[in-house]
């Protein structure tokens, strides 16, 4: 009998299988790729010689296309790396914070992500069916995020509970696209102004916002439609 991956040998004779470990290097070039694809989409645009991007992640030409064939996957990779970080920060605030402030902070969170789709902006908006499947992505990443802040604010009366996640993403997105000389700072203190009138009429309540009907949704409106999609 041979060894099986545990050093154990099988019923048959034969090596068992080993398992490939995820390469760390791999992972690293992969992040370094992302985040410098973003800086370089940002002030350079989406058409951006690859080169530029390789440089600035400190990888060679050859590791970006092999990592997105074409420059396209690499759009769709920094979308949905956004989103994801922008998603995922949710919970993490929410564990850290008073449900109130970790809303606030959150919001200020996605004002930063709408802030770095301007430079995605160009293709995202190119009918390229590659990104066809991005504003579903968005939707079922963020919205969910928000209602969790939401619904645990709002217990907590800290908020009003007649909020709608999708109103409040719309609301944010064209405050941040509206800034004045992409000024981040006055995007923030706008988004901060959003955030108190959530305060408004607030109350206790052991209802949360999910339980109750969905009040504003505009079931007519499609999301390229909608200024906080693609």
């Amino acid at each position: 009998m041979s060894k099986k991956a545990d050093g154990k040998s099988d019923d048959h004779g034969r090596e068992a299988p080993k398992s490939r470990p995820l390469r760390a290097d791999a992972q690293r070039n992969t992040d370094a790729l992302l985040a410098a694809a973003l800086a370089v989409f940002a002030t350079s645009g989406v058409d951006a010689p690859v080169r530029e991007i390789a440089v600035k992640a400190g990888v060679g030409v050859g590791t970006v296309y092999r990592h997105f064939p074409q420059r396209s996957d690499l759009i769709v990779a920094v979308f949905r790396h956004q989103v994801d970080g922008c998603a995922d920060a949710a919970p993490i605030l929410a564990a850290e914070y008073a449900p109130g402030e970790a809303l606030a902070l959150w919001m200020q969170r996605y004002a930063d992500f709408i802030a770095t789709k301007r430079g995605l902006a160009t293709a995202l908006h190119s009918g390229n069916p590659a990104f066809n499947t991005l504003p579903t992505y968005f939707d079922k990443r963020l919205s969910p995020a928000l209602r969790a802040l939401l619904d645990a604010a709002a217990r907590a009366g800290e908020v009003r509970t007649d909020i709608e996640p999708d109103d409040l993403l719309r609301a944010v997105a064209s405050l941040c696209m509206s800034a004045h000389d992409d000024r981040t700072d006055y995007a923030h203190r706008m988004v901060a102004l959003l955030v108190d009138g959530l305060r408004y009429t607030a109350s206790p309540s052991v209802n949360t916002p999910s339980e109750r009907e969905s009040v504003g949704s505009d079931l007519n409106t499609t999301p390229t439609d909608r200024p906080d999609r693609l």
